[in-house]
């Protein structure tokens, strides 16, 4: 792909995981969106022949051992090398021809990272249950980090160079679209949106994600992610509580002292002074932390700006 008189290098990835019956049809929509990309299978275990029609389909093919989506996105970007990142599911039901779009507007803005958001018109695309789950997850991680983005969990993303290089992949599973979200936000990355079809899955195709175990998995990465990257709120959060529940047990004891001048209750006024003190650790505990995420954060920032902007 040439871009302002310089040759633009575009790697299209797709984790696949027991996709024969779509993988051939996804190859050959990417190949013909984006003639001159190279087109990169990362199969996860499959116990079918995605890995045989992959290669039949003029793919470079990858093998990631160890199980979850997480894993394989770990891998991809460790491996390729690109200017330019298009990440996909094998299972067709992501619109290639969106891709160059995606791409232009990349490059054309200087964007780190462009969110193919989901549009559908077929109920079994995209189940009602997945819908307000999506909403949700969107309006707590919004809540916690102040933005967001319009469907945190589409695994259609248009990356630049420098955001694939700068991300310490940590997710094993589907909780890594979260973890791309926060990682966007948190080092404030130019980003984008584009509405895209989403379609249901061909025949002989199944959804790998669990509503519910996944679901309760992205809820703990999301409370993870938000201890790690806003430790002085999340624990300042916890010691505020205790403050509150000792305030709550120590005005009747003030009340009695104020009247009588004793303290009869001495098991409940050396409570209050314990949660006190919890309180006062939490507070500082979430400072020394905050110390060390800033520290964090600033070598995620070095290793971004190692690598020039997209389209630059």
């Amino acid at each position: 792909m040439v871009t302002g008189g310089s040759s633009v290098r575009v790697a299209v990835v797709l984790p696949c995981y027991n996709e024969e019956a779509a993988i051939a049809e996804t190859i050959a929509g990417f190949r013909a969106a984006l003639p001159d990309a190279m087109i990169y299978v990362f199969d996860n275990n499959s116990r079918d022949k995605t890995v045989e029609i992959a290669r039949a389909a003029g793919a470079l093919v990858s093998t990631e051992r160890q199980q979850g989506k997480g894993h394989v996105v770990r891998r991809m970007f460790a491996d390729v090398d690109a200017d330019v990142y298009i990440m996909a599911d094998g299972d067709l039901t992501y619109d290639p021809t969106a891709a160059p779009g995606m791409v232009k507007l990349l490059l054309d803005e200087q964007l780190d990272m462009v969110v193919g958001t989901r549009q559908h018109q077929a109920v079994e695309a995209y189940r009602g249950g997945h819908v307000l789950g999506n909403r949700l997850f969107t309006g707590l991680l919004s809540g916690l980090f102040g933005r967001s983005f319009t469907d945190i969990f589409s695994g259609y993303r248009v990356f630049s160079r420098r955001f694939v290089k700068s991300f310490p992949v940590l997710s094993a599973g589907f909780e890594i679209e979260t973890e791309i979200s926060v990682h966007a936000l948190e080092l404030r990355m130019p980003v984008g949106e584009v509405a895209t079809a989403y379609g249901a899955r061909p025949e002989g195709s199944a959804s790998k994600l669990s509503t519910y175990r996944d679901g309760w998995r992205i809820l703990k990465t999301i409370g993870t992610l938000y201890r790690v990257e806003r430790p002085v709120l999340f624990y300042g959060a916890i010691g505020a509580l205790f403050i509150l529940a000792a305030v709550l047990l120590a005005l009747p004891l003030v009340m009695t002292y104020l009247d009588t001048g004793l303290v009869p209750r001495l098991p409940t006024a050396i409570l209050v002074t314990g949660m006190v003190i919890v309180a006062v650790l939490c507070f500082f505990a979430g400072l020394i932390l905050d110390t060390v995420t800033r520290g964090r954060r600033e070598v995620r920032r070095l290793a971004y700006l190692s690598h020039r902007a997209p389209g630059a």
